[in-house]
């Protein structure tokens, strides 16, 4: 069996690339996005048991008031934040700022700590009005 590749260049994949932060939080907004689709489903779930009647929606709210429950739950007001956070950084981008290497670098490692910041506000409000 011959070498096909032989004589032919090729093309670099990710294990050549050193990963920077801005490649990171594009990646990171791809998955956080993927995410919000099966969280949608949750949201979809918890109103279908509202129009369903008091039992159906108490169990519902059984399942999600779990450890495991609300685990999910942070996690999807994370994915949400942060998905939030990196459209806005596109946003920007498409009306012509941040381009700058420094400054694009600075926001992408400020994404995943303002992210996690929010989502600890939100959850500590939505505690603290219980």
């Amino acid at each position: 069996m011959t070498n096909v590749t032989k004589g032919r260049p090729l093309s670099p994949h990710l294990q050549i690339y050193k990963p920077i932060p801005t490649m990171v939080m594009s990646i990171l907004h791809r998955i956080t996005g993927g995410a919000l689709y099966v969280g949608t489903i949750l949201v979809a779930w918890w109103l279908v048991a509202a129009a369903s009647g008091e039992a159906y929606y108490d169990w519902v709210s059984w399942a999600f008031g779990t450890w495991i429950g609300r685990l999910v739950l942070f996690g999807y007001t994370w994915a949400l934040v942060h998905h939030m956070l990196g459209g806005l950084r596109h946003f920007m981008w498409d009306m012509g700022h941040g381009y700058e290497k420094h400054f694009s670098t600075k926001l992408a490692k400020a994404t995943p700590v303002a992210s996690i910041a929010l989502t600890l506000v939100i959850w500590i409000i939505g505690y603290a009005v219980r």
